[in-house]
């Protein structure tokens, strides 16, 4: 039997599985077992322990729970609160003045949540409300609270980069350095639209006639202190190569438990929930890898990804038609997968096909990252849509309706970064030189 067919029958074998509503982490193990025992001759028992073992005592996916403890530490306790009050005194005086809010506060949160939907639920709790009461439009900042919490995945640390890292088996250090500067370019854009929204509709921004003085302004900041100083901290730790990424994770557990203890929301119940919680998402996250370690073992076996590679490199298409195909692709897989699960159903497949093509996995990374962003913004599956609808009541299609000029810039930006991959390589490319 020929691997085209093989690769046909495996997949329509997975999507049965799916379709009935199996656990994604088993599927993929129970269809990457089955398929080594009936297409190649390896004893199916020993390679899916080892696969499995081998993977789990990884010490790269130790970072994981590090990073993932640090967000619901923070995203359970009131640690975050200061940060409206922070900004407003220095945002109001842009077009579209405390809407930025919503990006500036995801982008600061981001930095050291590692997690989308934290992101997107903590920011919106406290600034959904302040704009609310002001009398700001509803409408445009439910979409900048979807959109820019996504940040919470594309600045580093990031849960989902350090999932492709391992799948990829690319630095976590240099996929972190990656993500920095096209995250920094998306919150610009998420904020110009604001501002431009603000210009073409100036009757419904309202106006904010009160004046600050700078001993004001540097007071109403104090409440910020916590949240720069964590990520200044986790960015020193990251940039000097003092550290390594689970070390990080574990001082920046260490900084978000002191900075939940000085604001005075450090419970005992708060620590067991945030560490429960953690445990809860680490285990799936682990469950999913290890499914896909058993899937993409079956895949080597059979040489199906380094055929395709092949095929591509024969082929001889642009590195721009590739990117476009695979864009398309993602986008149809994000309407029915959250982010964790597509990059492990499709990192073995795509990988080798993009290196044959000549594209750089850590820039692959930071495009697969954009991708499962776009997911949570897309239904029915979309979590952040999700968070939005909770947080605000609206329903589904109000809540799409508002997120969708964001869609069309996350897509413009994965215009920019393919015909500008400089942008992304070229931080990771400064600290190598170091």
């Amino acid at each position: 039997m020929d691997l085209t067919h093989v690769t046909l029958i495996v997949m329509a074998g997975l999507m049965v599985l799916l379709a009935s509503g199996l656990w994604i982490g088993y599927a993929l193990m129970l269809t990457g077992a089955i398929s080594i025992a009936i297409f190649t001759h390896a004893p199916v028992g020993q390679v899916v322990a080892n696969t499995i073992w081998g993977n789990s005592a990884d010490w790269t996916m130790t970072a994981l729970p590090m990073f993932i403890w640090m967000g619901e530490i923070l995203f359970r306790t009131r640690a975050s609160d200061g940060i409206f009050n922070g900004l407003a005194p220095w945002l109001s005086k842009f077009p579209g003045r405390l809407m930025h809010t919503a990006t500036v506060g995801c982008t600061l949160l981001g930095s050291v949540s590692g997690s989308s939907t934290a992101t997107a639920a903590t920011i919106s709790k406290i600034v959904l409300p302040e704009l609310s009461r002001r009398g700001y439009p509803e409408k445009p900042v439910i979409g900048m609270l979807a959109a820019s919490g996504t940040l919470g995945i594309l600045l580093p640390p990031s849960i989902i980069m350090i999932v492709y890292a391992v799948a990829a088996e690319v630095s976590i250090l240099r996929l972190f350095m990656a993500g920095v500067v096209p995250g920094l370019l998306l919150a610009s854009l998420f904020s110009g639209y604001a501002m431009i929204w603000s210009l073409l509709n100036p009757s419904k921004v309202p106006a904010e006639n009160r004046q600050t003085t700078l001993r004001e302004k540097l007071q109403a900041s104090r409440g910020l202190m916590p949240i720069v100083a964590l990520l200044v901290g986790v960015f020193a730790g990251m940039f000097s190569g003092i550290a390594t990424a689970t070390e990080i994770g574990a001082l920046g557990v260490v900084g978000a438990l002191m900075i939940a203890a000085f604001s005075g929301s450090l419970t005992w119940k708060s620590f067991w929930e945030s560490a429960a919680g953690a445990m809860r998402l680490s285990c799936m996250i682990g469950l999913l890898v290890a499914g896909a370690m058993v899937f993409s073992t079956f895949m080597a076996y059979t040489g199906i990804p380094r055929e395709l590679a092949e095929w591509i490199s024969a082929a001889h298409l642009s590195p721009y038609v590739l990117v476009g195909t695979l864009t398309l692709i993602y986008l149809a897989l994000g309407t029915v997968l959250e982010g964790v699960s597509m990059i492990l159903l499709t990192t073995s497949i795509t990988l080798p096909i993009v290196v044959a093509a000549g594209i750089d996995p850590i820039w692959f990374g930071i495009f697969i990252v954009i991708m499962t962003e776009l997911a949570a913004l897309t239904p029915p599956v979309g979590f952040n849509l999700s968070v939005m609808q909770v947080m605000t009541g609206r329903s589904s299609a109000y809540v799409t309706r508002a997120a969708m000029p964001f869609v069309f810039i996350m897509v413009f930006s994965v215009a920019v970064l393919t015909i500008f991959p400089e942008i992304v390589l070229w931080l990771p490319g400064v600290a190598m030189a170091k």
